[in-house]
């Protein structure tokens, strides 16, 4: 038992507690896992039989490391008999058990994600409902919602909450879906994962002999990541707790960051109230950070009203404030971060591995990858893939593809029913032998089935026959539009775009960022190209993004790399260095975030993010950012303004480091003013004279135009590759750049810089 001498005296003081509930609330980096494995380790030790404990973990990585914990401090044989697993996984083998109380055999079988899509499929069919609302997705989200609240279609159906969500989205007989959903679950002896909870409760519930012969079993329970519990789950170890309440749960609201999946926070805040006599225990000490970064979270999520309010301190070096910049726009903070990062990889000797990059959401990372490929600098995707690697981008690309080439059938057969438009496997495999019996494109054949003999009945050649006409207005205007028109069009007209903002499931808001992001790639590819005069068309860029997505197939996974990946991915996980990106209002808080509730939560997800940086904090934001190929201006978070400021440096924006002298407040700052000052230069900064192209009448502030001596001049006719004849209407300077704007002929007003234009005079 020497091992709790290892402990803190906070850690040591809520292991040795065993007289009735126990709740430890475990600040970022406290030690949490440590407490619980060491006070499992620490009732082996007192003689407690380790069948007699169940260990609730929420992933099965978690169970198995600390197992493998525990059987090194008191050894495997002690420990080997502990019920200890994932909420599903001990609720499983409690229903293997006892089966025939609540009418199923015990080899029922378990459904997986593909096996429910599958149901849900053939159902929304069977009842004749249209499956571009009643989505697979979109369906199983909210049976599962209703199960995670344990409510069973009979009181869904009567439940007023879930009628108002059903009416906002058209589901109006989502009761009935959900009730066919569970007879034909029930029928094949077949249980969802969220079934596995639900049906443990009901057995709990209506047999008091095995709720009896479970809770004498169960002498001690533990529960591990409690904030993230649901309803279900906290019923399920309310009834198997009861009525000794040797319970002991472990976790901290702070980062209590998933009610999308139904988590309740309340648990946790309410624990104390639903148990009469518990015992609250804090760990405050943070292990992992340095001073200035745990005081700046404490900072922060000391702005929640809904908390149990502790303060984490750490005893490590005080460490850098955490680094505030603002760019103009979201290229910008992206190409600054990657710079930033090569700069401290080769000057700081910083391994890729120590850092990493944290978004709000997935699609924020392609402008990222862009840079860290322009830079050669390595990096992975956690918890996702590579932006141009997603299922919807990749969908969307090949529409590009097969309108350009309609002989390229692997394109055609990955979009061809996306969205669904009622073409099946069969179909298509009688197209493919068609096609190949004829040696023709498989596009050829669908536009007259007949004609190839592809035995296709009339109904199906005329759906055939719509794609293809719908696939042929595309190529024309493939050769037509530039690029983002041209995509714009395609993702408008094809559907894919209306059936991404039909679904409303945290997939579905996803899925439609993700092609709102394409767009703006799009968009700025065509910019670039056309500063350049080159051509804008959209057969470059699938070129240009399929050289990007080869390079993602590397999987040499000894190199070192940067992590990229959501918030919600990095918790549990920690850094010496990391970056938080995209910090402004209807971003980071989400726009899909309105509540009080929302909002805190939001303010939680900032905190675990700044909480997995062990010795540098990055925070940035931009004043503009691309959206649906438009420029959207954006404000800084709130949340910047909730961090005290004397844990905040502001740096310059231009480059990414303090600035030497006072200066006049940055015009971007949440507050309005810097966050520091310097009170004076730390070395002398000569002034430079003012660069220019061309002989200017004076030098103006960064941003301003300044007219300019040049070749060119008002009215002056010329000729270019791309855009064909105009006339020029003025020269001018902006930002060190020389410009030049041309009304043309038949394109309208473009403005180019000069150096790229390539302008011939007529």
């Amino acid at each position: 038992m020497q091992f709790i001498d290892e402990l803190n005296e906070s850690q040591r003081a809520a292991v040795a507690y065993n007289e009735g509930p126990l709740l430890v609330i475990a600040g970022a980096g406290s030690g949490k896992t440590r407490v619980l494995t060491y006070k499992i380790a620490y009732l082996l030790s007192q003689g407690v039989p380790a069948g007699h404990i169940l260990a609730l973990t929420f992933t099965n990585k978690a169970a198995r490391e600390m197992k493998s914990r525990i059987n090194k401090l008191v050894g495997e044989e002690v420990a080997r008999y502990l019920w200890m697993g994932t909420f599903h996984s001990m609720c499983a083998r409690i229903l293997r058990a006892e089966a025939e109380h609540i009418g199923f055999t015990r080899d029922f079988t378990i459904y997986d994600a593909a096996d429910q899509k599958s149901l849900v499929k053939k159902i929304v069919k069977d009842l004749q409902l249209d499956d571009k609302i009643y989505k697979s997705n979109m369906v199983l989200a909210r049976i599962s919602a209703a199960k995670a609240n344990f409510v069973n279609p009979e009181a869904y159906a009567q439940h007023e909450g879930y009628a108002k969500l059903d009416r906002m989205e058209r589901l109006y007989k989502m009761s009935s879906v959900y009730a066919e959903y569970n007879h034909r679950l029930r029928s094949a002896n077949a249980m969802d994962f969220d079934d596995l909870l639900m049906y443990t409760v009901l057995l709990l519930r209506q047999n008091a002999e095995v709720l009896k012969r479970y809770q004498e079993r169960f002498w001690h329970v533990l529960v591990d990541e409690y904030q993230d519990t649901n309803h279900t789950q906290y019923l399920i170890v309310k009834l198997l707790s009861e009525p000794q309440n040797h319970i002991c749960v472990v976790g901290d609201d702070a980062q209590s960051i998933y009610s999308f999946r139904g988590a309740t926070i309340e648990n946790i805040l309410n624990f104390q109230n639903g148990y009469v006599g518990a015992k609250l225990f804090k760990l405050e000490r943070n292990y992992r950070s340095t001073q200035n970064i745990v005081n700046a979270a404490n900072s922060l999520i000391h702005k929640n009203k809904a908390q149990i309010f502790k303060q984490v301190y750490s005893e490590k070096e005080e460490g850098e404030r955490l680094r505030l910049t603002g760019y103009g726009n979201d290229r910008e903070e992206s190409s600054a971060v990657a710079k930033q990062i090569l700069g401290l990889h080769r000057l700081n000797k910083r391994d890729y591995e120590e850092i990493a990059i944290l978004y709000r959401t997935n699609a924020q990372s392609r402008n990222l990858e862009e840079e860290m490929r322009k830079l050669n600098i390595p990096y992975r995707i956690y918890g996702g893939m590579s932006f141009y690697q997603r299922k919807e981008i990749k969908d969307a690309i090949a529409y590009f593809r097969l309108a350009v080439n309609g002989s390229d059938d692997e394109a055609l057969e990955r979009i061809v029913n996306v969205p669904k438009r009622g073409i099946g496997d069969t179909t298509m495999s009688r197209v493919r032998a068609a096609a190949i019996s004829e040696g023709v494109s498989m596009l050829r054949v669908m536009q007259a089935p007949d004609k190839y003999s592809a035995e296709i009945s009339a109904a199906t050649g005329r759906k055939l026959q719509a794609f293809a006409e719908k696939i042929g207005e595309f190529a024309k205007q493939a050769a037509e539009k530039d690029a983002f028109e041209f995509a714009q069009t395609v993702l408008n007209q094809s559907g894919m775009m209306a059936d991404a903002a039909l679904d409303t499931t945290a997939e579905g808001i996803d899925r439609k960022g993700n092609l709102e992001e394409l767009l703006s790639g799009i968009k700025q590819y065509v910019d670039d190209r056309t500063q350049q005069g080159e051509d804008t068309r959209i057969t470059d860029f699938i070129h240009e993004v399929s050289l990007l997505t080869d390079q993602d197939e590397n999987t040499d996974d000894t190199t070192s790399r940067i992590t990229m990946m959501t918030v919600h991915s990095a918790k549990g996980l920690e850094f010496p260095v990391v970056f938080i990106v995209g910090l402004e209002e209807n971003l980071f808080p989400s726009a899909f975030c309105q509540t009080e509730s929302e909002i805190e939560e939001e303010r939680r997800l900032l905190y675990v993010a700044i909480t997995r940086a062990e010795q540098e904090c990055y925070l940035t934001y931009a004043s503009q950012r691309w959206r649906n190929g438009q420029v959207n201006f954006s404000n800084p978070s709130r949340f910047l303004k909730d961090i005290d400021r004397q844990y905040i440096q502001q740096l310059s924006a231009v480059s990414a480091q303090p600035s030497p002298w006072v200066q006049e407040p940055p015009e971007f700052t949440p507050w309005g003013h810097p966050i520091i000052y310097e009170q004076k230069p730390r070395y002398e900064q000569p002034a430079a004279a003012p660069r220019s192209l061309k002989p200017t009448t004076g030098s103006k502030p960064k941003g301003t135009q300044q007219t300019v001596a040049s070749e060119w001049h008002e009215g002056d006719r010329i000729d270019h590759k791309v855009f064909g004849q105009g006339t020029v209407k003025r020269v001018y300077m902006e930002n060190d750049n020389e410009k030049i704007e041309i009304e043309f002929d038949t394109k309208g007003m473009k403005t180019l810089l000069l150096a790229y234009a390539k302008l011939n005079r007529i």
